[in-house]
């Protein structure tokens, strides 16, 4: 079993399950995370931090395109270590449905200078 982030992450970038996690398995895009599903031990601790619910066993139904989609955004995206503020979209953006195909960025997020 592992963790997977959901679309509900989607412009919102909650980062309050990365601060939990004991194994640093949590890979930063421009507006989401990601979790490699290798890397995680299955713990669990970082589903019940996350704000906008958006991170579920891959036990669940529907779950497989998540595993596909997180191992992909984690090979490519930086690590996150520490929590960072939400996105200023997040109250908005919470909860609303096809995020994946109207708000999603492949791109990877941008190291502050």
């Amino acid at each position: 079993m592992t963790f997977v982030v959901t679309d509900n992450c989607i412009a919102c970038k909650y980062t309050d399950c990365v601060s939990v996690c004991p194994v640093d398995c949590f890979y930063e895009g421009e507006n989401m995370l990601v979790i490699d599903p290798v890397e995680c031990i299955d713990c669990g601790v970082c589903e019940p931090e996350c704000p906008a619910d958006a991170i579920r066993a891959d036990t669940e139904a529907g779950m497989e395109e998540w595993v596909v989609f997180n191992e992909k955004y984690s090979k490519i995206w930086p690590v996150i270590t520490e929590a960072k503020d939400p996105l200023p979209s997040a109250e908005q953006m919470d909860g609303q449905d096809g995020k994946l195909e109207t708000h999603f960025s492949e791109k990877p997020a941008v190291e502050a200078a």
